[in-house]
C-alpha cells in the first residue's frame, strides 16, 4: 500500500480548555471547555481511527498491532508517538511527567517527554518552564510551603516559538496559548499545583506531590534550538531531535519532493491548502488535516501555498520494549 493514512481526531474536554479547536480548525468540538484534539494516537485513552482507503475505519492501535509492514517492522509493541493541539483558554496545572524507568514501574505505561510548537499566544502570554530551586530539598520545602512565585520560572512566548520538555522538568501551558505537542505515547500527569481551582464538583483536583518530588529534576531545562535552512520553494527547520523523536516544522510555497528517511511520519498541516502526490495520485490537503505516510511511501510532493506543516518520527531505537 502506497497511500498515506488520514486519521479522525479525538476530543477531550478539559477544566481549562476553550473553543479555539473550532473557532481556528473547524473540528466538531464536543463543548467550548474541550481542550485537546488528540490529533495522531494509539493511546487507550484516545484512539484515532482512519478515513481512507483499504484500512478505513480501523483503529491506530489495530494496525500497529495486526499490519506492522505499514511501521517498518517497528521493535516496540506501542505506538510510541502521540501528536495533540491543545487550546489553553486557561492556565494548565503545574505539572511534571516521569521518565520511562519511574513511569514503567508506577504507571505501566511510558513516560511523557514531549514538545510544544506554540501556533497561537495572546499578548503578554506565558509559560513556566522550570523552577528556581537548587536541590530536592529546597525543591521540597517550596512546594510544601507554597512558594510558587519564588520556585516556578515563568517565560513569556509568541507564535512560532518551541520548547523542548524533557521528563522531569517542571512546566505548565498559559492562558492564551495554542501549542502542536509531540510526544511519548503516554497520559502520565503528575500535577504539581493548580492554582487552588475546584472542578463543576466544586472539588479541588488531585496533586501528586510525592511523586512529582521523586521525578523533578534539578537545573535549567534543557531546551532545543531550531536550525533553519532555506531553498526556493521550501523553508524547513529542524525544531528538535533527541531520544525520542526527531520534528520538523516545513514552511512550502510551491512544490516540494521529499524522500523517506524514517520508516514512517506524522504530518500535521497547520496552515494553508495544497496536495499530497504520491506516484500518480494526488490527495488534497488542508489546514487542520493529520495524517501518517507509511513505510510504503519512499517519495513524495507537497505542492501549496503558505502551507505550514510539523512532520515527526520516532527515534525508536531509544525505546524499550515493555516486553522484554
Amino acid at each position: 500500500m502506497s497511500e498515506p493514512l488520514f486519521l479522525e481526531s479525538v476530543m477531550q474536554e478539559k477544566i481549562w480548555g476553550g473553543s479555539k479547536l473550532r473557532d481556528v480548525f473547524g473540528y466538531n468540538i464536543p463543548s467550548d471547555q474541550t481542550g485537546e484534539c488528540w490529533a495522531i494516537s494509539a493511546h487507550p485513552n484516545g484512539i484515532s481511527v482512519v478515513k481512507n482507503g483499504q484500512y478505513a475505519g480501523q483503529k491506530l492501535d489495530f494496525l500497529y498491532h495486526n499490519h506492522p509492514n505499514l511501521f517498518g517492522q517497528p521493535k516496540t509493541s506501542v505506538f510510541p508517538l502521540l501528536t495533540k493541539i491543545i487550546d489553553a483558554n486557561d492556565w494548565l496545572s503545574v505539572q511534571v511527567h516521569p521518565d520511562n524507568e519511574y513511569a514503567m514501574t508506577h504507571e505501566k505505561e511510558f513516560g511523557k517527554t514531549e514538545c510544544w510548537y506554540i501556533i497561537s499566544a495572546d499578548e503578554g502570554a506565558e509559560i513556566i518552564y522550570g523552577h528556581t530551586a537548587k536541590n530536592k530539598e529546597e525543591l521540597a520545602q517550596m512546594i510544601v510551603n507554597k512558594k510558587w512565585d519564588d520556585l516556578l520560572t515563568k517565560i513569556p512566548v509568541k507564535a512560532g516559538d518551541f520548547f523542548y520538555v524533557p521528563s522531569g522538568t517542571m512546566h505548565a501551558i498559559g492562558k492564551g496559548i495554542m501549542i502542536l505537542e509531540t510526544q511519548q505515547s503516554s497520559d502520565t500527569t503528575y500535577r504539581v499545583y493548580d492554582f487552588d481551582r475546584k472542578d463543576q464538583k466544586g472539588q479541588k483536583r488531585e496533586l501528586h506531590l510525592k511523586k512529582s518530588i521523586d521525578v523533578l529534576t534539578i537545573g535549567v531545562p534543557k531546551n532545543s534550538y531550531p536550525n533553519t535552512l532555506k531553498t526556493k520553494h521550501l523553508t524547513s527547520t529542524l525544531l528538535v531531535d533527541e531520544d525520542f523523536f526527531t520534528v520538523y516544522k516545513w514552511e512550502i510555497d510551491g512544490s516540494v519532493t521529499f524522500n523517506q528517511v524514517a520508516p514512517y511520519y506524522l504530518i500535521s498541516v497547520l496552515s494553508g491548502k495544497g496536495n499530497l502526490i504520491i506516484d500518480e495520485d494526488i490527495y488534497p490537503i488542508e489546514k487542520g488535516n493529520h495524517f501518517i505516510l507509511p513505510y510504503s511511501i519512499k517519495q513524495w510532493t507537497f505542492s501549496g501555498e503558505q502551507l505550514e506543516i510539523i512532520a515527526s518520527y520516532s527515534n525508536e531505537e531509544d525505546f524499550p520494549n515493555e516486553e522484554a
